[in-house]
């Protein structure tokens, strides 16, 4: 009995090691956003904030539109995580049950372009962006993330598990290839599409350097943008930059708190069929 406890025990401090370790930095930046600029100069290190105070995260939305800055990036995660679910789902549902010439060729060419780096087609992306004059705009900063290799191929993943009886027997009763989509596979893809939402929204609130390249006005900023306004000459202001970064870090966890039950069973079920 003990030599089956043991290996148990193992894996459970393992486990909570392992959470600890990915918990601590968060926890650590939320204490310190309570402290004044003072204790955290003098003992960095200390957990518990002798002296709570709420003077950073008043500073926060004071020195910079910071809540701007969070309107600007929910608008953009949130309509770019749309967009990449439909393209997905209609690119998904063609690779997947669609019959047509050179479909493997080029599903197999999309997934090409996922080892192609991002920074390869990002000057790419940005020439076009500034011909046609979409720089300091929302477009510009949705556009060229409106669909991905990943999630196309995420989702088509997931398709090919459906029994293609059902395919059929919708076929019978009269449904075309867009209503087969909406009213038979994304109800019950709804798993995958959580999964794909949380990773899009979450790639989206946390980008930096694309809106970095096509964004030079101040009321244009995204979050990632904001946080970098905590940085002077005379160095990052410890205390209203934990305090923006926990405020910015606030909707990625709902998001993912909300999805979590269908996001852990995306994971699970995606890819067990090739």
């Amino acid at each position: 009995m003990s030599k089956r406890r043991l290996p148990r025990a193992v894996k459970y401090v393992i486990l909570i090691a392992g959470a600890v370790v990915m918990v601590f930095p968060f926890f650590w930046s939320l204490m310190t956003s309570f402290k004044g600029l003072r204790e955290i100069l003098l003992n960095p290190f200390s957990l518990v904030p002798k002296e709570f105070t709420l003077r950073n995260y008043i500073s926060v939305f004071q020195k910079v539109p910071f809540a701007r800055y969070l309107i600007n990036s929910t608008i953009v995660a949130i309509i770019t995580t749309f967009l990449q679910l439909t393209t997905a789902s209609l690119a998904a549902f063609a690779f997947a049950r669609m019959t047509f010439r050179g479909r493997n060729l080029l599903f197999y060419t999309f997934l090409a372009t996922m080892m192609v780096p991002q920074q390869v087609v990002m000057i790419p992306q940005y020439l076009v962006v500034m011909s046609l004059n979409l720089e300091n705009s929302y477009a510009g900063l949705i556009l060229p993330n409106a669909a991905t290799a990943i999630s196309i191929f995420f989702l088509r993943q997931f398709f090919l598990t459906i029994p293609r009886d059902l395919e059929d027997a919708a076929t019978i009763d009269g449904c075309g290839s867009l209503r087969i989509l909406t009213k038979v596979f994304l109800p019950l893809t709804r798993p995958a599409l959580s999964t794909i939402a949380v990773f899009s929204f979450m790639w989206s609130w946390n980008n930096y350097f694309w809106p970095l390249l096509i964004i030079s006005e101040p009321e244009m900023r995204t979050v990632q943008l904001g946080l970098a306004m905590f940085k002077s000459e005379g160095g990052i202001q410890w205390g209203e930059f934990m305090a923006a970064t926990v405020v910015a870090t606030l909707p990625i966890m709902i998001a993912y708190f909300l999805a979590q039950k269908q996001f852990v069973k995306g994971i699970t079920l995606t890819g067990l069929k090739g």
